[in-house]
């Protein structure tokens, strides 16, 4: 093909209508190769252009409204600050006025670290961008329930909503969700420690779809919070993330067990009141469906109810039980024989004093998948003791024996 897109004589944009070349467009699967498409000329260009659906960019007023000319049908548009630019407030209200005015057909707005926003442009977001379905302003921490309740009465179809790190925001906020975004999804609210369990109750009074819910290191949310969420979105609820909420106990996670069968990923990190009775619970009402289960620093847990999660919970993925010094290999009685096979793919056993060798022997022979091992601090467990046990990890499987290795996105 010419840079005209001239064939064997024929011209080919004499042939082909605009719906046509889209439809070319449309069949290319790889991203370079659309990029490619727009090279052909400034008629590809434009088409192009008009059904390009993503775009990620750092720019100001006078930039977005050429990319709004342009894009003319974006539906997700990412303007995150990097983290290592902290000191540079990214995006401003004054920009957000330019995407409310210019991109009406937008779903999705990622603005994460943008320090210069306040609820002046989250106003302008409510007011014009109602088929809105995504927002992100994590650490946007001038942002207050003001502004995002503009948000959530103008975006009516919102489904996820991330505030990690907003610290102004509080039930009041959680009042205005309940009231407009009934088909709201996936809320994070981590680190919002104005958050309460009236808060939480309210919310899920009108917000009953919710599928992820992440309240980590939300320290006013309690037991009364949690049943309420349980109780409310019980067919739905499968991600629950409640790292370091103290006042959490085995009521909640009872609750989970009674109406949340569904459940796939649960964090209870540093739920110290949780013991082995609601665990046991928990896994034997969601045996079919947990993958991801984190209670590292669940002082209170022991074998037994380590035993029953491996036990019943095959799908099981991902496990962290650092800290959980009472763990000893009896937890692992069930392993070790050839009809008894997991899928455990990341387990971190990290200051567990009382786990051995004999203990990850029995695991290797059930975890043939195991991807991401952590025994630090677990002074029975050292790489010269692996070696000369003759432990066989499988070969993709990284071991993690002084914290030289990151942790996997999957625990974060």
């Amino acid at each position: 093909m010419a840079c005209n897109g001239v064939v064997s004589g024929l011209c080919i944009n004499d042939s082909f209508g605009d719906d046509e070349l889209r439809a070319v467009l449309s069949r290319l699967e790889d991203d370079k190769d659309k990029e490619v498409f727009g090279l052909v000329c400034k008629r590809w260009l434009h088409i192009q252009s008009t059904e390009r659906k993503k775009l990620c960019a750092r720019a100001g007023p006078h930039m977005l409204r050429k990319i709004a000319a342009r894009f003319t049908r974006l539906h997700e548009l990412d303007l995150c600050q990097s983290v290592s630019r902290s000191f540079y407030p990214g995006v401003t209200d004054s920009d957000l006025s330019v995407i409310a005015a210019a991109f009406s057909c937008l779903k999705i707005l990622s603005l994460q670290n943008c320090k210069g926003i306040t609820d002046n442009g989250m106003a302008a977001i409510g007011s014009s961008l109602s088929s809105l379905q995504s927002l992100d302003v994590s650490y946007c921490r001038k942002i207050t329930d003001k502004g995002l309740s503009a948000v959530a009465e103008g975006c009516r179809d919102l489904r996820t909503l991330h505030l990690a790190g907003c610290r102004f925001v509080s039930d009041s906020l959680l009042k205005a969700l309940s009231k407009n975004c009934h088909s709201l999804e996936e809320l994070g609210l981590q680190g919002c420690t104005n958050i309460t369990n009236s808060g939480l109750s309210v919310l899920v009074e009108g917000c009953r779809r919710i599928k992820h819910l992440d309240i980590n290191k939300c320290s006013n949310i309690g037991d009364i919070g949690i049943s309420s969420v349980s109780k409310a979105c019980s067919l739905t609820l499968k991600t629950l993330k409640l790292l370091d909420c103290y006042k959490v106990s085995d009521e909640s996670i009872l609750s989970l067990a009674s109406y949340c069968k569904n459940l796939e990923t649960l964090v209870i990190g540093g739920c110290r009141n949780i013991s082995d009775e609601s665990v046991k619970s928990l896994a034997a009402a969601c045996s079919n469906s947990l993958r991801k289960l984190r209670m590292d620093w669940c002082l209170n847990i022991t074998d037994s109810s380590l035993d029953c999660i491996i036990s019943r919970c095959k799908k099981l993925e991902v496990l962290d039980i650092g800290c959980c010094e009472e763990v000893t290999d009896a937890a692992f009685q069930q392993l070790g024989s050839e009809d008894f096979m997991l899928g455990m793919k990341i387990l971190k056993v990290s200051n567990c004093p009382k786990i051995t060798l004999d203990g990850i022997k029995k695991l290797l022979k059930s975890c043939e998948s195991l991807e991401y091992l952590d025994v630090r601090s677990c002074p029975l467990i050292t790489k010269a003791g692996c070696e000369e046990a003759g432990l066989e990890f499988p070969e993709s499987c990284k071991i993690n024996f002084t914290g030289s290795l990151a942790d996997p996105e999957e625990l974060l």
